[in-house]
């Protein structure tokens, strides 16, 4: 099974990532650079990435141009309405506000990075660690 990436400096969120990966029975890569992921991407095509889009070294344009077709679920505060626009513009697969983003987390994780769940989730997202 191919790995999901992420893009993500964030202790905190990209602890709830992998938190829900592993409680999904996924597989999944934090990068904490951008040339990290693309080395990882380079290694092995991801079946999916997720992107930070506050990550501070992020320029979304050469990235996606380097990642290639690959589905790519960009993630964002809502309150910075243009970057969101600017990365549906860019060509993101999905992008959403971080707080939709953390709520469709244990639902849709395994689709973003093109994975299929070996564990069953259960109803009660709260029930997944980190919750």
């Amino acid at each position: 099974m191919s790995s999901g990436l992420v893009l993500c400096d964030d202790l905190l969120f990209a602890s709830k990532i992998t938190a829900t990966a592993s409680a999904l029975g996924l597989k999944v890569r934090i990068a904490r650079t951008p040339a990290a992921l693309l080395e990882w991407a380079a290694q092995e095509r991801p079946g999916g990435v997720l992107l930070d889009l506050h990550h501070p070294q992020l320029n979304l344009p050469d990235l996606l141009a380097a990642l290639g077709p690959v589905p790519v679920v960009a993630f964002g505060s809502h309150v910075e309405a243009a970057t969101l626009h600017a990365a549906r513009q860019a060509g993101c697969s999905l992008v959403l506000p971080r707080s939709k983003f953390v709520e469709r987390l244990p639902y849709d994780l395994a689709k973003w990075l093109g994975q299929r769940s070996q564990n069953a989730l259960c109803a009660d997202a709260s029930l997944l660690p980190g919750n």
